[in-house]
C-alpha cells in the first residue's frame, strides 16, 4: 500500500467510531499486532528506547527514523510516531523531526511540550511549536496526521484548566489529534473531549474500558509502552522462574509462522 493510501485510511479513522492504536515496539510486534486485525500501529519512545537497551528520550532522530522505516516496511498498516519533544525546544527543529518521520514512512507523529531538561515549554513557546510542525506537516503532500501533546498531567502538573487551555491553542495552531495523557477518570475525558473539536487521544489505563473512554468522547486509544512492559514482565517471570527454580513451565513457543514474514 502506497504512502499515499496508508495516510488517506489513517485519516478517515480519525473520522469513524473510536478506535485503539497499540504500540509495537518493533518490526516482530508489529507485525503480530497487525495479524490481530488492528488497523494502525504508533510507536512508543520508551519500548523503542528499551530495545537499545537505554531510557526514555535517549534514542535519536537518527534512529527514530530507521526504526518507522521497519515499522513501515513490516506490515500494510499506517504508521504514527511518537517524537517525543521533536528533538530540541527550537520550532524548527521540531517541524524538521516531521518532516524526517514522513520521508521515512509514517503517516502521523507527535510533539509534547515538554523539555527533557525538565519543564513545560511556556505556553506562547509550545504554541509556536505546534504551528511549526502542523504546517510541516501540511507541505509533506498527503494527509499526514499531526498530534499534540499537552504534558501536564504526566509532568506533576495535573491543573485540567491549564491543559484544557494549552489543547485549545494547540487545535488553533493546526493541529490535527490533540493529547493529554495522563487523564484519569471519565470526567476528565469527557472535559477535554467537550472543550474541543478536534478528535482526542486518550492513553489507556487499566481502570478504564474501552468503553468507557469512548462513551467520554475520545476518538484514538493507544497505550503506550505498556504492552512492552507487559511482554517484558513475562520474559522476566519466566526467567525468574528458571533461575530460582529450575522451572521451565512459563516458556511459550513462536506465535503463527503466518504472522510472520
Amino acid at each position: 500500500m502506497s504512502q499515499q493510501s496508508k495516510a488517506e485510511a489513517f485519516r478517515a479513522l480519525h473520522e469513524g467510531e473510536a478506535f485503539v492504536i497499540p504500540n509495537p515496539w518493533d518490526a516482530g510486534s508489529a507485525r503480530v499486532l497487525a495479524a490481530l486485525g488492528f488497523r494502525a500501529l504508533a510507536t512508543t519512545s520508551s519500548g523503542f528506547a528499551f530495545t537499545l537497551g537505554r531510557r526514555d528520550g535517549r534514542a535519536s532522530l537518527d534512529e527514530v527514523a530507521r526504526h518507522v522505516a521497519e515499522l513501515d516496511r513490516a506490515t500494510e498498516l499506517p504508521v504514527s510516531v511518537d517524537l517525543e519533544n521533536g528533538y530540541d525546544a527550537d520550532p524548527e527543529t521540531a517541524a524538521a523531526s516531521i518532516t524526517r518521520v514522513g520521508g521515512a514512512g509514517a503517516v502521523g507523529a507527535s510533539i509534547e511540550d515538554y523539555d527533557p531538561s525538565g519543564r513545560l515549554y511556556e505556553h506562547d513557546h509550545a504554541v509556536e511549536r505546534v504551528a511549526a510542525a502542523a504546517e510541516a506537516a501540511r507541505r509533506l503532500g498527503f494527509p499526514f496526521m499531526f498530534t499534540a501533546r499537552a504534558e501536564n498531567h504526566i509532568r506533576g502538573n495535573p491543573d485540567l484548566e491549564d491543559t484544557i487551555a494549552r489543547l485549545q491553542a494547540f487545535e488553533a495552531a493546526g493541529a490535527d489529534v490533540l493529547y493529554a495523557p495522563g487523564l484519569r477518570t471519565t470526567d476528565e475525558i469527557r472535559a477535554v473531549c467537550d472543550a474541543v473539536a478536534r478528535p482526542v487521544n486518550v492513553l489507556a489505563r487499566p481502570s478504564l474500558s474501552m468503553a468507557d473512554i469512548a462513551g467520554a468522547g475520545a476518538t484514538r486509544i493507544s497505550v503506550g509502552g505498556a504492552l512492552t512492559w507487559t511482554a517484558v514482565s513475562a520474559a522476566i517471570e519466566a526467567a525468574t522462574a528458571i533461575r530460582d527454580e529450575g522451572d521451565f513451565s512459563r516458556l511459550a513457543g513462536p506465535p503463527p509462522s503466518d504472522w510472520l514474514a
